[in-house]
């Protein structure tokens, strides 16, 4: 497979849908419609920003002003020479990626059409370029609202309350405006566009799948499937084969047989492997497997992967209790894995600029030692960029399909868009050992309750997905929604019975009895607010919309507010006030003051929903908190904002989720106990110290040693309940030295105290400055 890149400058006109009545794309110059330099991959908004169309969409209420364009069509054009090495093969078009409802044209012939963002489309070009001059490529793209306008909708559906268009219509959901992105019905060209073309011998696919790894790791083995063209079928039983190489480092496979047909798999037996583990517990070694297509000693065709040696498996039961029976655990290569992460919202409202932030996003879960990554059905699929990150990182992927808190029609013209979508995600994604996990959808079984209908009713989920994942990535897990009713839990969403779940509830005080007391084993979903740094809000709020925070409408607007004061995030705001409020007993008066004691408010929660978790193994194997990155300027759950402003929660998480971490439990009988969780495959011993902030005073020290994978208690501290204290803890492991601290007592602690603790906690191992949070 050979291809080349149409990616760069092209030209896109347009006008509201209809207006001209343009059916060809030889009509659009006598039009006289606007028109503006566009590239590709990219979006119309961003195009228009350039051209001084639109202003900057992300500063103050200006992202409102994209109703106008929802209606809008858009046709991008662009000219190219053929390819002389593509004469006389078989040729396409790739578009990676069209948003939404699209038609092509190719040198005034309409080619194809399309209706999915979320994934590429691919059409035969063979013999229709042309030798003796350039092509002229076209691209229509339909408004997505007034396509949804001509769907028809029942009381047997349900979206979020401004998210109905989106049922029908295969487009990311957050667009349609969301707790956490604007509303930005986007439209273009916002993956590349190639031109491949293909040799008469060729290996068209190669997946590997671990099937078993030996209880010492001595050994493992996969099962490998591959695909090929071959121009000769007289081949097959003529010396042809297929020749496998996998290398990792110093360790090499091999394993070769005769190739009597196009399609085929090999188990392969790797001995001492090198394993892919997850971040913490070991190297994520990955191998590069080389299939050949050989005749008589010739390589006719090669295909290379990446791939991973691991064995994953999800352990869980339908339902829990609160006397412990259920589990909701991932085991990878025997060894059960303490979770540790983050959800992966949009990178950007304007999917177009995703790519560019894949590193420097992707290193925060590295700085963070964290080693999962929920990707949420509401956003976009990433692309294979992404993954590879996450292969090299050790960090391990859930992967939810796209869908986000609907219940979306069950007819076949549906259904079978979602099929060809999984297919496609499937296959394109198989390969990377980072994904653990297939999920259906993000809290769709909840939306099923709310309207009283079963989620097992729900075929998509239940038939469908899963029978797409056994076809095509069989040797993966697959859960039919997060969290997941199971038949029974179903009729009692009260009674907390999902081992699995999203705690997100009443979100007030962050030690409440809605927190301490739930039931989970693991929580896919948790979050708490907090403000931006004041150098961001800078950025993206007029200078007299920085303050106060109520009434304001820019603040309105950066809460993801679509509507106005009466909308359904409109309440926001005044959540992060009183979460403030929960800590401090009021809520300060001044900008800085009150960015200052949000960020400290959502970091002591943060921080104690992955202690709570990591003291309560193995009763408790996981938590996945909202979030790590903003996808636009916002006041949100994340950690580190839009301009990548890490705000004091990062660097509390930072020290909550090392491998190896001194953490102290909540009062019982007159004492906290202090505890030292190991999450890694090494076992760990060295020095520590626990003293009071205010007074220096040790209040618990020595040596400690800790088993492999497994917490031990390392001594009690007696308190008081009337006490308001902070508690330093600092150890030492092979002459490294960290931190960790614990906030004792209960609310309302002194804003002007707090300031006062927060410098000897900076200190502990000194990564931030404590006159620098919210600035």
């Amino acid at each position: 497979m050979n291809r080349i890149s149409l990616d760069g400058q092209w030209q896109l006109t347009y006008f509201p849908q209809n207006q001209f009545k343009i059916e060809n794309p030889h009509e659009l110059r006598a039009s006289g419609a606007p028109r503006v330099t566009a590239t590709v991959p990219g979006n119309v908004e961003l195009d228009l920003m350039e051209a001084g169309v639109l202003p900057d969409l992300y500063h103050g209420s200006n992202i409102r002003q994209l109703r106008d364009w929802e209606r809008h069509e858009w046709w991008y054009e662009t000219s190219f020479e053929t390819p002389a090495a593509s004469a006389g093969k078989r040729t396409e078009l790739v578009f990676g990626g069209a948003d939404c409802f699209a038609t092509y044209w190719l040198n005034g012939e309409r080619i194809g059409e399309s209706d999915n963002m979320l994934i590429a489309h691919t059409f035969d070009v063979t013999g229709k370029l042309r030798a003796d001059g350039p092509n002229a490529l076209v691209v229509r793209l339909r408004s997505p609202l007034l396509e949804a306008l001509q769907y028809e909708y029942e009381p047997s559906m349900l979206a979020l309350w401004t998210n109905w268009e989106s049922l029908w219509v295969r487009k990311a959901p957050h667009g349609y405006g969301w707790d956490i992105m604007p509303r930005a019905l986007s439209a273009g060209l916002w993956r590349s566009v190639e031109i491949v073309w293909h040799e008469a011998n060729e290996v068209t696919d190669l997946y590997a799948a671990t099937l078993k790894v030996a209880p010492d790791h001595s050994s493992a083995q996969l099962d490998v499937f591959y695909q090929f063209d071959v121009a000769d079928p007289a081949l097959f039983f003529d010396g042809l084969e297929i020749r496998l190489t996998g290398t990792s480092g110093s360790s090499v496979f091999q394993a070769s047989q005769p190739a009597v047909f196009a399609a085929g798999s090999m188990w392969v037996t790797v001995e001492q492997p090198r394993l892919w583990w997850p971040r913490g517990y070991g190297e994520a070694a990955l191998y590069e497997l080389k299939a050949e297509l050989v005749h008589r000693g010739r390589v006719l065709a090669a295909r290379t992967a990446t791939i991973g040696i691991r064995e994953a498996e999800l352990i869980r039961s339908e339902v829990t209790n609160a006397e412990g029976s259920g589990e909701f655990l991932f085991r990878v290569n025997g060894v059960p894995i303490m979770c540790k992460g983050s959800n992966w919202v949009p990178l950007d409202a304007f999917h177009s600029r995703d790519a560019a932030r894949y590193e420097q996003a992707l290193d925060l879960f590295r700085d963070t030692e964290s080693n999962i990554v929920r990707c949420w059905g509401g956003n976009v699929y990433e692309d294979d960029a992404f993954y590879n990150l996450c292969d090299r990182l050790g960090i391990m992927v859930w992967q939810d399909f796209g869908m986000a808190c609907a219940v979306h029609p069950q007819a076949p013209s549906f259904t079978d868009k979602l099929l060809a979508e999984a297919k496609h995600v499937l296959k394109k994604l198989r390969n990377h050992p980072s994904i653990l996990l297939w999920c259906g959808d993000n809290e769709c079984d909840q939306m099923y309750i709310r309207i009283q209908r079963k989620p097992m009713q729900n075929r998509i989920t239940r038939e469908l997905l899963p029978e797409a994942v056994a076809l095509y990535d069989p040797h993966r897990a697959y859960l039919p929604s997060s969290p997941y009713l199971a038949p029974g839990i179903d009729s009692r969403p009260g009674e907390q019975l999902a081992p699995e779940r999203h705690l997100w509830g009443p979100r007030d005080y962050y030690k409440s009895k809605f927190y301490q007391r739930s039931n989970y084993h693991f929580v896919s979903e948790i979050g708490y607010h907090g403000c931006p740094n004041l150098s961001s809000l800078e950025k993206f709020l007029d200078a007299d919309s920085l303050w106060p925070w109520q009434d304001n409408e820019q603040w309105l607007v950066h809460s993801t507010e679509t509507i106005g004061w009466n909308g359904p995030y409109s309440y926001r705001i005044k959540l992060m006030a009183d979460q403030i409020k929960e800590l401090f007993g009021a809520i300060p008066d001044n900008l800085p003051d009150f960015i200052l004691a949000s960020q400290v408010s959502q970091a002591e929660a943060k921080k104690y929903f992955v202690e709570m978790t990591r003291l309560g193994k193995w009763r408790r194997t996981g938590v996945i908190w909202w979030n790590m990155l903003d996808g636009w300027p916002q006041f949100s759950d994340a950690v580190v904002d839009y301009y990548f402003g890490k705000k004091l929660a990062y660097h509390y998480l930072r020290r909550a989720q090392q491998p190896v971490c001194l953490m102290i439990d909540e009062p019982d009988s007159w004492h906290v106990n202090v505890h030292v969780g190991n999450d890694s495959l090494e076992d760990a011993a060295g020095t520590y110290r626990v003293w009071d902030a205010d007074s220096g005073e040790t209040l618990l020290e020595g040596d400690f040693a800790v088993k492999s994978n497994e917490n031990r208690k390392l001594g009690s501290i007696r308190i008081s309940h009337s006490d308001k204290r902070v508690f330093l803890m600092r150890w030492t492991i092979g002459g490294q030295t960290h931190g960790n601290h614990y906030l004792l007592g209960f609310p309302a602690f002194a804003l002007d105290a707090y300031k006062k603790w927060l410098e000897p906690i900076a200190a502990l191992t000194g990564e931030f400055a404590a006159d620098q949070v919210g600035k």
